[in-house]
Formats: C-alpha cells, sequence, structure tokens
C-alpha cells in the first residue's frame, strides 16, 4: 500500500501538461490521502477514469469498507476526469460529491469507474461506479467539480 503507480494518460495529453513543467502522472498520484489509503489509478482520460483501493485498512469498526473512503476514492476519480476535461487552463475543484453505499465489502479490492454525466465549460459531474471483486456494486457516487481558470501561483504549488 502507498507505493507510486504509473499512471495511462494518451501522450498529446502529457504533453500538454509537460509543456508547462507539469508532470501528469505524478500530479494524478492521488496525493497523500490516495497513497495513505492505497488508491491506484489504472487508467485516465477525460471519458473514463478507472482506479482500485484495498479494502484492508480502509475499514469502520465493524470490518466493512468504510463509506469515507469510497468517497475518497470517488472523488479521486471524478476530479481526475474534471481535471483531463479541463484541460491544462483549469483546475478541478469539487463542489459537491453524494454517495449511495449498496453493501458492504469485508476484503479484497474495490474498483471504481468514473464516467462524464456533464462537461461543461465552468463545470463537469461525473458519476462513479464502485464494485468489489465479484463486480457488485458497492457504491454509486455523483461528483460535480467547478472548472476554474489556473492562477500563476497554482502552477507553482502544482510543480512542489
Amino acid at each position: 500500500m502507498g507505493e507510486k503507480n504509473e499512471v495511462r494518460f494518451p501522450q498529446e495529453v502529457i504533453d500538454e501538461y509537460a509543456a508547462l513543467g507539469v508532470d501528469l502522472p505524478a500530479l494524478f498520484s492521488a496525493g497523500h490521502l490516495g497513497t495513505r489509503m492505497g488508491v491506484e489509478i489504472k487508467e485516465a482520460a477525460a471519458d473514463r477514469v478507472v482506479g482500485t483501493m484495498p479494502v484492508e485498512g480502509n475499514t469502520q469498526p465493524y470490518g466493512l469498507l468504510h463509506g469515507g473512503a469510497s468517497a475518497v476514492l470517488a472523488e479521486t476519480l471524478g476530479s481526475v476526469g474534471a481535471m483531463l476535461h479541463g484541460g491544462s487552463g483549469k483546475i478541478a475543484v469539487g463542489v459537491d460529491l453524494n454517495c449511495t453505499h449498496h453493501r458492504g465489502a469485508r476484503s479484497g479490492l474495490v474498483t471504481g469507474v468514473a464516467t462524464p454525466v456533464h462537461r461543461g465549460r465552468t463545470t463537469a459531474t461525473y458519476e462513479i461506479v464502485i464494485s468489489d471483486e465479484q463486480d457488485r456494486r458497492v457504491c454509486t457516487a455523483r461528483l460535480t467539480c467547478l472548472l476554474r481558470d489556473v492562477n500563476p501561483s497554482d502552477a507553482a504549488r502544482v510543480r512542489d
């Protein structure tokens, strides 16, 4: 848990961000929280983002996957999709997240798949379906992100 993985992006997207001095795969490593929780982004494009997270280490007192852990996975995947939709001139900021928990998971990996519901100029909304290893739906989430213009100070924070 916590190891960095290589995230797959279309080469033209990597090149666009690299021209700005941003290492896109490092940027979308799921951050410190995602690293602590074992989130791994397996596939990333504006129209589909896939990631996994172990149940172990992310449970509530009854031994079930914590609903907050599902929310972290959902917001991570939806935010990646929104950032890729917005392009290098925009930053995606989550403004609404809702999660419906359908069943518990006690072990293994859960996989989240984020797909767009709406991709506009100022907002992007993604549905994220989280399933267990038997392909049973554990959680359905919806994330809406505000797409705001990048400020010069944002670029410095992204590179650090």
